[in-house]
């Protein structure tokens, strides 16, 4: 794995460097081959929150974690985990589809122990609540408005500007997002 580690308003150490390298390359324990996409890491600290953010580009596939917390090596910790979990369920998702189809899983490595992780986790991917209901035209404002109101961290809604569907959402910062169809 090759890393780019870069930090926001903090000196990366060779201790930090060396805790993200060593932490980071028990991932490639899940991988058949070695990853030849280079693993962007950004070290920030914004106030007292020391954030970490990893993304590692794959084909068909962008992993991404990012976790803050009041110590940057806890938060590394965090990445690690959170990182683990994405993995396991894609390839929960691609030894389903692989099943059916029934061909051979190229991507990730075949671990006793990672597989046992895997079945354990397999349950997450069901869906265990399906609702319907119809969109109501409404303009953004009115769809936040509605959005708080229910006390909801996201909204869909019928778009009555763009005539699309549309999702309002409520982000970390405590601001709010739009999504909309491109």
């Amino acid at each position: 794995m090759n890393f780019k580690v870069r930090g926001q308003h903090i000196e990366v150490t060779d201790a930090l460097l060396d805790y993200v390298e060593k932490k980071l390359s028990r991932l490639e324990r899940y991988f058949e081959t070695p990853l030849t996409s280079d693993v962007n890491v950004t070290l920030s600290v914004i106030r007292d929150l020391h954030i970490v953010e990893v993304t590692i580009p794959l084909p068909n596939l962008m992993l991404r974690a990012e976790d803050r917390s009041k110590d940057m090596y806890s938060s590394i910790d965090s990445v690690l985990d959170k990182l683990e979990r994405q993995i396991r369920k894609h390839k929960t998702k691609v030894n389903r589809k692989l099943r059916v189809a029934g061909s051979v899983n190229q991507l990730f490595a075949e671990d006793a122990a990672a597989q046992v992780a895997v079945d354990e986790h397999e349950d997450e991917l069901e869906v265990v609540r399906m609702k319907r209901f119809t969109l109501k035209p409404m303009d953004v404002e009115e769809a936040i408005l509605q959005m708080n109101m229910i006390g909801h961290s996201f909204f869909v809604f019928s778009n009555s500007d763009t005539k699309e569907v549309s999702v309002v959402y409520r982000r970390d910062d405590g601001r709010y997002g739009l999504i909309e169809q491109g």
